[in-house]
């Protein structure tokens, strides 16, 4: 009995030391991918990209940034959640698969707790609620009065899962009874509502900052529970529509498979953290409609944990049924 157990804490003893040579020698065995949710073009895939070059010479290896789009993000997360926890296959993804798709759909192919190692979180995404300018509607209390006082005509554009939950809880939680209207891109439901076709929507800085400086769309108000830096100005819904549980923000970071080594953890968190310091990549993420904060691996984990409770909450004021 003595040597059975000597033999199984050798066989720890060796198995333990193999992996801390492993996450010593990482990154040396072949690149890094990042994988992104998303296609080209995207935030996920601008952001992969602006960190892959100084994270790759950082490193001293070659860093990938691989686009899985489909399925609400769903396809680009189980393949990360299937991977090797070595270090070598990334997720730089967004709210979408970690908060909202877990109450959007019946079934999941990941869990987005336990199939996932936080490394570091990277900033927000405040949504604008907007709507066409050429309309009388100059404030959020305008525009619930302008819905109930045409039930049968107003509706919401929207491309993404931060959007669609935005808008549906503001009209369910007013009354407004506003009909949702899909579109694959931002670009499209911008000009729908810029053109009067739909009422209002709900999307990003960044997306929208063109037609809103150009004053085709108006910016009534932001979509997260405490106002931005991106506009301290304008109040949230929630203040303004006199809705205190309302408040939706999307998020931006970066996970790896479950159960990669803590060295490998640490390693990428500490990088990554010194990539974004600088104030001129601070004031680059605020330029891209990003309010950049910055957290590492334990107080991601339980920012998750939070946004999970979040995301489900808002999903239920949106009257939202799982598909």
């Amino acid at each position: 009995m003595v040597q059975h157990f000597l033999k199984v804490f050798i066989c720890l003893l060796v198995t333990c030391a193999s992996a801390s040579a492993s996450a010593q020698a990482w990154p040396t065995a072949k690149p890094i991918r990042i994988e992104i949710a998303f296609g080209p073009g995207s935030a996920s895939d601008i952001f992969a990209r602006i960190i892959a070059d100084p994270l790759s010479k950082a490193l001293g290896q070659t860093v990938i940034v691989e686009s899985k789009p489909g399925a609400s993000g769903q396809i680009a997360a189980e393949y990360v959640a299937r991977s090797a926890p070595d270090g070598y296959t990334l997720f730089l993804t967004t709210n979408t698969t970690h908060s909202a798709n877990p109450y959007l759909f019946k079934k999941l192919s990941y869990d987005p707790i336990k199939d996932f190692t936080p490394v570091v979180r990277i900033g927000y995404f405040p949504f604008l609620l907007l709507v066409d300018s050429k309309l009388p509607i100059n404030n959020v209390q305008e525009l619930i009065t302008y819905g109930k006082a045409n039930p049968q005509g107003i509706s919401y554009a929207y491309t993404s899962s931060a959007g669609q939950v935005a808008a549906a809880a503001l009209s369910n939680s007013t009354k407004m009874g506003a009909v949702g209207v899909a579109y694959k891109s931002a670009p499209e439901a911008m000009t729908s509502v810029a053109g009067g076709q739909v009422t209002f929507t709900v999307l990003d800085f960044a997306t929208s900052q063109g037609l809103v400086k150009s004053g085709r769309l108006r910016a009534l108000a932001v979509s997260p529970a405490t106002r931005t830096v991106l506009a301290p100005n304008l109040p949230t819904v929630g203040e303004a529509a006199g809705l205190p549980e309302f408040g939706v923000v999307a998020w931006q970071g970066l996970f790896g498979p479950a159960n990669m080594p803590p060295a490998i953890v640490d390693r990428l968190n500490t990088e990554i953290q010194k990539i974004l310091a600088p104030k001129e990549m601070q004031e680059k993420f605020l330029s891209m409609g990003v309010e950049p904060n910055v957290a590492g691996p334990e107080e991601f984990r339980r920012f998750v944990l939070k946004e999970l409770q979040v995301w489900e909450r808002q999903i239920k004021i949106a009257g939202m049924k799982p598909e």
